[in-house]
């Protein structure tokens, strides 16, 4: 099955394929020509992904799907939230995204948070969401070299391990979006 998969995030490219598996052909924003960055004007997970699959079934008619991700921490009322990409800045700053972040935790011992992906599906013109949620905590520190944005931060429930100490493999096991990737498949599968 060919699909698009609105994003021009090579790291997400990636963990999407591991989880999709055999069967899917992922097609790139470049490769149906957008190479625009994509409004992301929505208030809410739900409605950036909803808006980013729209923009992209709009100017191809193909169906495609679009993902939204949020990291919510309890002690900040659920920040960064949808704002998590360009929390600390306007562009995609991983590195001051983290900063703050742990800026923002100094001595706050509640460190509950969980990341959420919402992933909207636009099929034959159908829209369907479906979402990914990994409860976890913020660390001290950042630690591990792998993954991207908040994973050298986020320790998931369970593990005593960052995702950024993670395996790819082991990482999209048990991450939020490789949740939401296994729930779109079962949606794509029926």
């Amino acid at each position: 099955m060919k699909i698009v998969f609105a994003t021009n995030n090579a790291h997400k490219l990636s963990e999407v394929k591991a989880v999709l598996g055999e069967g899917f052909e992922l097609v790139t924003l470049k490769e149906v020509g957008i190479v625009e960055d994509i409004p992301e004007t929505g208030e809410t997970l739900d409605e950036n992904a909803s808006i980013k699959a729209r923009y992209v079934y709009e100017r191809t008619g193909l169906d495609c799907f679009a993902d939204d991700t949020g990291l919510e921490v309890e002690a900040l009322n659920g920040a960064p939230g949808v704002r998590s990409a360009r929390y600390a800045t306007d562009g995609h700053d991983f590195a001051a995204n983290n900063r703050k972040l742990l800026r923002e935790l100094e001595g706050v011992t509640n460190r509950k948070a969980r990341f959420r992906t919402v992933i909207s599906l636009i099929r034959s013109g159908e829209e369907i969401q479906v979402e990914g949620i990994v409860n976890g905590r913020i660390a001290t520190e950042e630690a591990g070299c792998e993954g991207f944005g908040y994973d050298p931060l986020f320790i998931p429930d369970g593990e005593s391990v960052t995702f950024a100490e993670m395996s790819a493999d082991k990482k999209n096991s048990i991450s939020h979006r490789g949740r939401a990737v296994a729930e779109l498949v079962k949606v794509l599968t029926k």
